[in-house]
């Protein structure tokens, strides 16, 4: 018999009756019934539950072994009395008696409980991470990201593309977020960055003449994180094709997350392919904001005309002083009281804006702060170019085209919450397409890139040379899932006489271009195929198909919110000697 385990801890089945095993695990639970003790074996696979009487040698050592111990056991396997059936474990219609025991690891106390989903503070997950991985719902979630990597690898093969590893010590880039540095030891005063992605290195892949490229490629940027953003390092799968348009990329990838979501899914409905597209300014109008949550079934629509010398003064002045109006329609509110649309009112104050103007219509009746204003024929015109019902209900919001963009999206995912409107049980996807190739800076007062640099321009060279920079668009896009953005991609700028052009028009000089992206664009000057690709995040698609708020439980080992490993103890200072070796001296900041 093996020394450890004849099966794991979710293998024995009513079949198994009467067999002598041998089983390893943790403890997970212990019910003391007297002269009898029941424990529930845990190990990676499942659960067992193991019972010994008094009378058994293994009683004295099970009843003194503290939760999460490891044990060893062997006994025999016995059927349960149909009245102590679970239905709920793939084990629940045997235990096994114990026969002997082995204390492999006796565990201290518990920092955490590891049996139960109870709440617990992320600083004691974060430092007892792995106590926290023992949990169901954890363990669950890893071993489904492990599944759905294996799962977009094969997708990928199958697909035609080829895995490569790219580098990790690679040259810092002035564009982009905050890089993580890494000192030379052997040259002096110099640093290699950690890639923020395999963007470059993807590009002269295809230049290089691979054609399909594709990896898991871990990415590092030094910026905060968020719900849906980890702090350090992320995972994404990352891929480049040569030859193609945007359609083509469009094409390759769109199975492979369709059948993704599909797989591990659980049942939930996912968007057929070909997925929706959706011009970002039309997204902006229409969702406010550039990712979009497609179950919401609500749309902006900008009502700033029906407000152009009309009697409502504050809306008119903001459209004369060249702001826009947006409404937000509330199916069904009408049906809600009053608070329902004062508490909306106060939620907009609670975000930072003046507030949220709103028609209810109760019974083909339209009252509230606009309508008042507005007048009687004013409001009618509204509500039938809107189509709304005689029980719905409508917010406004006004100001400046950003800044009401933002507060009607806002506005929007609230509305749709509260109002019970979000399809459920389903993964909703589209691609955002046709973003601005530039933007005016207001702070440095210049035209700068609004996305990604090296993207192509539509049109080229001529629309380069021809068009307003603000007019220009890219082949830029992002692929959104639910409202959380999975990854931007681009048709790429392969033409060196193009990028000098795109980074001139960006305040950058042809020597900018020569130094700061130098092994690009001087392999551009021998010969690079039109190119494009994209990388959507592993960590957000198993957080969405885990169905997690935050993206901390889906990772193994995260940081926290200041991006400090508590459990290692990282970042930390080093020794002396490690500074010189490296040629650095540490230079505290001044206290304030």
């Amino acid at each position: 018999m093996h020394p450890y385990r004849t099966h794991h801890c979710a293998e024995l089945r009513a079949s198994d009756v009467g067999g002598k095993v041998r089983l390893s695990g943790w403890v997970h639970r212990k019910r003391d019934h007297g002269n009898l003790l029941f424990v529930d074996l845990r190990d990676h696979h499942g659960i067992t539950q193991i019972v010994t009487d008094v009378d058994s040698e293994a009683f004295a050592l099970i009843e003194g072994a503290r939760a999460e111990s490891v044990l060893t056991i062997t006994g025999e396997v016995v059927a349960r009395s149909p009245e102590t059936l679970n239905p709920n474990l793939p084990t629940g219609e045997i235990e096994v008696r114990a026969r002997e025991v082995t204390v492999q690891s006796a565990a201290a106390e518990l920092p955490m409980p590891v049996a139960g989903e109870q709440e617990y503070p992320e600083d004691i997950r974060l430092k007892y991470r792995y106590l926290d991985l023992r949990r169901e719902r954890l363990h669950r979630n890893i071993v489904l990201r492990s599944n759905v990597i294996a799962s977009l690898r094969r997708r990928m093969i199958e697909r035609g593309f080829t895995e490569f590893q790219t580098p990790i010590l690679t040259a810092s880039s002035p564009e982009g977020a905050r890089d993580y540095l890494v000192p030379s030891r052997v040259h002096p005063g110099k640093f290699y960055a950690l890639p923020q992605a395999p963007q470059m290195f993807k590009q002269l892949l295809m230049v290089a003449g691979f054609d399909r490229y594709f990896q898991i490629a871990p990415c590092f940027r030094d910026e905060d994180a968020r719900a849906d953003r980890s702090p350090g390092e992320f995972y994404q799968l990352d891929f480049e094709m040569s030859f193609v348009t945007q359609d083509d990329v469009f094409a390759a990838i769109e199975p492979v997350l369709h059948g993704v979501f599909e797989e591990f899914g659980a049942g939930r409905t996912v968007t057929p392919a070909p997925f929706p597209r959706i011009p970002y300014r039309e997204s902006m109008l229409k969702y406010g904001n550039d990712k979009p949550d497609l179950r919401n079934p609500i749309e902006i629509v900008d009502v700033t005309d029906h407000f152009r010398g009309s009697g409502f003064g504050l809306f008119s002045r903001i459209v004369e002083g060249g702001g826009v109006v947006r409404a937000v329609p509330a199916p069904r509110a009408g049906e809600r009281s009053r608070k329902f649309f004062d508490d909306m009112n106060d939620w907009a104050r609670g975000e930072g804006h003046a507030g949220l103007g709103y028609i209810n219509i109760k019974g083909g009746e339209a009252g509230g702060p606009i309508a008042k204003n507005h007048g009687e024929e004013g409001t009618a015109k509204l509500i039938a170019a809107l189509g709304l019902g005689p029980d719905d209900g409508v917010f406004f919001a006004a100001g400046k085209e950003k800044d009401a963009a933002k507060l009607a999206g806002l506005a929007r995912t609230r509305v749709g919450e509260e109002l019970g409107l979000i399809e459920e049980n389903a993964f909703r996807f589209c691609w955002i397409v046709d973003f601005p190739m530039y933007e005016y800076d207001e702070d440095a007062k210049k035209v700068d890139f609004s996305h990604n640099p090296f993207s192509m321009p539509q049109g080229e060279l001529e629309a380069l040379e021809t068009k307003d920079p603000l007019d220009i668009l890219a082949y830029q896009y992002d692929i959104v899932c639910n409202g959380v953005e999975l990854s931007s991609g681009a048709i790429r700028n392969h033409r060196p006489d193009i990028m000098y052009k795109a980074f001139e028009i960006a305040g950058y000089s042809r020597e900018d271009v020569d130094t700061n992206f130098a092994g690009m664009i001087n392999a551009f000057k021998f010969g690079a195929p039109p190119h494009g690709g994209s990388a959507p995040g592993v960590d957000r698609i198993v957080m969405l198909l885990a169905d997690e708020p935050n993206i901390r439980e889906v990772i193994v080992f995260p940081m926290n919110q200041k991006a400090e490993d508590l459990m290692m103890g990282a970042p930390a200072e080093v020794t002396a000697r490690q500074l010189r070796e490296l040629h650095i001296r540490v230079v505290e900041p001044q206290k304030s």
